[in-house]
C-alpha cells in the first residue's frame, strides 16, 4: 500500500496564503448518505466502505486564535475516491480542505476547491506540514483533552463522522516525536 504524505495547520488571520516558512512554524502553535458510519470513541479508527480513517486530532489553541487545523490518516483498501467537503459546525464558521507546499524559502497554502483524491489501495496523511483540514473563523478556542466532531463527506463513499481528540499546541501524529506530543492512533 503507498503512503502519500500529505498535512499542515499554517494560516493568518488576515487570510494570507503565502508566508515564510518561519511565520507559518510560529503561528502553527449537509450532505446525507445512508452508509454513514456510526459515531466513534476520539482516537478509534472508523471504517467507511473501503476507508478507514484514524489517528484524527486537533491541537488545542491560544484565546482569539481564527484557524485550527484537523488531522487523520485515511486508507483505501477499494476503488479510488475524493474528500469532497468537511464541516465541523460546533467550532468552525468554515471548514476547508487545504494543502500547503513548499516555494523556495516561502510557505503556500491554498484550499482544495474540487476535493482530495484518495486513490485505490494507499493511505492519504493529513499531518502537520502538508494536507490538513482547517478550521476557520473559530467559534471559540480548542482546549486540550476536548473531543471535536469532524464530518467528512466522500465522493463515493458517503458521509461519516469523525470525532478528533484535541492535544497540547504542539501536538503531533502518535510516533511523529521531534519534540511535540505524541495524539491519536
Amino acid at each position: 500500500m503507498k503512503t502519500y504524505l500529505i498535512g499542515v495547520l499554517c494560516a493568518s488571520a488576515l487570510g494570507v496564503t503565502a508566508l515564510p516558512a518561519s511565520a507559518c512554524e510560529a503561528h502553527e502553535a449537509g450532505h446525507t448518505n445512508s452508509h454513514a458510519a456510526a459515531p466513534a470513541a476520539a482516537g478509534a479508527s472508523v471504517t467507511l466502505g473501503d476507508l478507514t480513517l484514524s489517528g484524527g486530532f486537533s491541537r488545542a489553541t491560544p484565546p482569539r486564535a481564527p484557524v485550527a487545523g484537523g488531522f487523520l490518516t485515511i486508507a483505501n483498501a477499494g476503488a479510488a475516491d475524493r474528500l469532497v467537503s468537511a464541516s465541523a459546525e460546533e467550532i468552525a464558521g468554515r471548514t476547508e480542505i487545504h494543502e500547503m507546499q513548499m516555494q523556495g524559502d516561502v510557505m503556500r497554502m491554498r484550499e482544495l476547491p474540487d476535493g482530495l483524491p484518495i486513490p485505490a489501495g494507499a493511505s492519504v496523511e493529513l499531518r502537520p506540514g502538508g494536507l490538513h483540514i482547517m478550521f476557520r473563523e473559530l467559534k471559540r478556542p480548542l482546549t486540550e483533552g476536548e473531543t471535536i466532531k469532524l464530518m467528512l463527506v466522500f465522493e463515493k463513499a458517503g458521509e461519516v463522522e469523525l470525532p478528533l481528540l484535541v492535544g497540547p499546541l504542539n501536538a503531533r501524529p502518535s510516533g511523529a516525536g521531534k519534540g511535540g506530543s505524541d495524539v491519536g492512533n
